[in-house]
């Protein structure tokens, strides 16, 4: 039997991999409502995102537009909320609230229960058009 994944202050420690295996292992590593409210966001991406790309880099699953090489947006399960990273944040209308160090990331902290799926719908849709982050 598997050991299970050590949770880390970012999450689980998930090996970097491609596709939606590794983000769904993520994700259901995450204890509690975490893994709920991730569970919720993946599912509103994938809906909302024809042809989303998944992967899971740097501890953290990343989603990617269909076409091309760019990420527009990771998620990180920390133990208090769950932060949505908008990789061009500041493009979007309106940025979500979460300033960052970096200028053009923007970010969305959920706490337990705390999900707007329809603001959020708006925000995926808006960010996977925009050039994104390319490594």
């Amino acid at each position: 039997m598997s050991e299970s994944p050590k949770i880390l202050r970012g999450g689980p420690e998930i090996p970097s991999g491609e596709g939606d295996p590794p983000v769904q292992a993520y994700i259901a590593a995450l204890p509690g409502w975490r893994g709920d409210t991730c569970r919720r966001l993946d599912r509103v991406i994938t809906r909302t995102v024809s042809g989303v790309r998944k992967a899971v880099k740097w501890n953290a699953p990343i989603y990617g537009a269909p076409v091309g090489r760019s990420w527009f947006l990771s998620i990180t399960g920390y133990e208090n909320f769950v932060r949505v990273a908008f990789f061009d944040g500041t493009m979007l209308k309106p940025p979500p609230p979460g300033p960052s160090r970096f200028e053009a990331i923007r970010y969305y902290d959920i706490p337990e229960g705390g999900i707007d799926e329809a603001e959020f719908a708006g925000w995926v849709e808006q960010a996977a058009a925009l050039p994104g982050w390319t490594p």
